[in-house]
């Protein structure tokens, strides 16, 4: 490098953004969607920690009368769901699902959605014998985003 140049630059890999969540939303709600069952769970900010819920077993439109009662009950500040991809990133048939079932949440509840990619989720919950995989993945995937919070 010669004298008064400026040094070559860095290639520095891209790292995901934390969402930019007001601080007044302290509550939220996770859904781990699916076509025949939708997990559910529970966190806040404070602890970065989320708590399973029962799972929602609904198909179609019907799923929304049980989360109606689930959102009545928490009341959370905002909404959290996992958005699935395949390994490599692309999305398939269940990405576009789960992207429109969140705004379909934004729609009928309107309170503010936050898509989390959920990659593994599911099989991580397995892997940890949880016996009701669905909301154990909406934990997993409701602490994933309390933890990119700052």
């Amino acid at each position: 490098m010669s004298a008064g140049s400026a040094p070559p630059a860095l290639s520095v890999p891209s790292v995901p953004s934390a969402p930019l969540i007001p601080a007044n939303f302290q509550t939220f709600l996770a859904f781990d969607f699916g076509l025949k069952r939708t997990g559910v769970a529970t966190g806040n900010r404070l602890t970065r920690t989320a708590t399973a819920r029962a799972t929602i077993s609904a198909t179609g439109d019907a799923r929304f009368g049980p989360l109606a009662q689930t959102i009545r009950e928490w009341e959370p500040d905002a909404l959290v769901v996992g958005i699935p991809f395949h390994p490599d990133g692309a999305s398939h048939d269940n990405t576009r699902r789960a992207q429109k079932f969140a705004r379909q949440l934004r729609g009928r509840f309107g309170l503010q959605v936050f898509e989390v990619d959920e990659r593994y989720s599911t099989t991580e919950a397995i892997s940890q014998g949880a016996a009701d995989a669905d909301a154990a993945s909406a934990c997993i995937i409701l602490e994933q985003f309390l933890r990119s919070l700052a």
